[in-house]
């Protein structure tokens, strides 16, 4: 009997010891859980103080913009060679991109970043055959006078021109989807020249 009541005793007691470290171990994880939990909430908050206090940020990893506000006027095409509708496109993708790339606002007036310009070429020619070239080329060429206003830094004010081109088959009709991929790509490259040069100041 002594020797049944001491067993039974000590695995009583071992399983007490058992418990008691478990109830620790699962204190302490807690601890920590609160603990990491209290750290995201402070890096967080020191997070949002960086940006309210740099006023509009630039989400593509440049400096932060000086502004709040920016507005991109109707643009015009004053190129010889008309194709309906490519001024609108540009202006809608240019403020696309500013929207997309900056949590600056787009406002119709008085903003403190202002674009507008016109399209002042839009040709197509054919490509001089080179030992590099397989089949004969042409080559759709866009350019545009963009000028550009900084109300808050009028030192970074300018009026250039950007352009770029797309090359196609020479037996392909430039419509359809060979004149889509083509306004696209060269819509791409100038939007975003644009942007580099009067905010990120690449």
């Amino acid at each position: 009997m002594n020797w049944e009541f001491r067993k039974e005793h000590c695995t009583e007691k071992s399983n007490n010891m058992i418990c008691k470290r478990l109830n620790c171990s699962t204190i302490q994880t807690k601890q920590q859980m609160k603990t990491q939990h209290t750290l995201y909430k402070f890096t967080a908050f020191i997070f949002c103080l960086i940006l309210s206090s740099c006023g509009a940020y630039n989400f593509t990893g440049t400096a932060p913009i000086d502004a709040e506000t920016f507005q991109v006027n109707y643009f015009l095409n004053n190129a010889e060679l008309i194709e309906p509708g490519i001024e609108r496109t540009f202006t809608i993708r240019l403020q696309d991109l500013l929207v997309n790339q900056t949590s600056l606002t787009m406002t119709n007036t008085n903003a403190d970043l202002v674009y507008e310009g016109e399209i002042t070429q839009y040709r197509i020619s054919p490509m001089t055959a080179t030992a590099d070239q397989t089949a004969a080329e042409n080559r759709l060429y866009m350019a545009i006078n963009v000028r550009f206003t900084n109300k808050k830094n009028p030192e970074d004010d300018f009026e250039k021109t950007f352009s770029h081109f797309y090359d196609f088959p020479a037996n392909a009709p430039l419509i359809g989807p060979t004149l889509t991929d083509a306004l696209d790509e060269i819509y791409e490259r100038i939007t975003q020249d644009v942007f580099n040069a009067s905010l990120a100041k690449w």
